[in-house]
């Protein structure tokens, strides 16, 4: 189990950089089961320049952006380990099912990631993801992610 993925260590797995690096930390980690992390949402998000500029309202592509990044960092280090950071190494996104938006998102909230297992095949993994703020559940998702070169 690890407890804390600080974002010195996420941007040594993910290949993500601004403005499109979408989880802050990880709060929790348990190797082929389960990941919970969490990005602040603030106003400087770039996105809310076009969406939108009188109601800022968090994309749900992006919160679906950040379930798989979260996601990616736990099929990264149960595939590599607990201490790997190769970065010959990538997670790749290969599809989404089953997205629901139940809530907005909006500048001061604090998006909680929790993604489980459902599935891992050899470098195929399938994900149940879920976005709370709050602890009220806003998005949700199963992900499909594959490890490559």
């Amino acid at each position: 189990m690890i407890d804390t993925i600080n974002i010195e260590e996420i941007v040594k797995i993910l290949p993500h950089r601004y403005p499109i690096l979408l989880v802050d930390r990880i709060t929790s980690l348990e190797l082929n089961k389960s990941v919970e992390g969490y990005k602040n949402i603030t106003i400087n998000e770039q996105v809310f320049l076009g969406h939108f500029p009188a109601k800022p309202i968090y994309p749900g592509v992006m919160i679906i952006e950040g379930m798989a990044q979260t996601g990616g960092i736990l099929a990264y280090k149960s595939a590599f380990g607990e201490d790997s950071t190769n970065e010959n190494k990538l997670v790749y996104f290969m599809s989404i099912d089953r997205a629901k938006f139940r809530s907005m998102v909006t500048p001061g909230d604090k998006l909680v990631y929790k993604l489980e297992v459902l599935k891992h095949k050899g470098k195929v993994w399938v994900l149940d993801g879920k976005a709370f703020v709050d602890d009220k559940l806003v998005a949700e998702a199963e992900l499909k992610a594959m490890l490559g070169d």
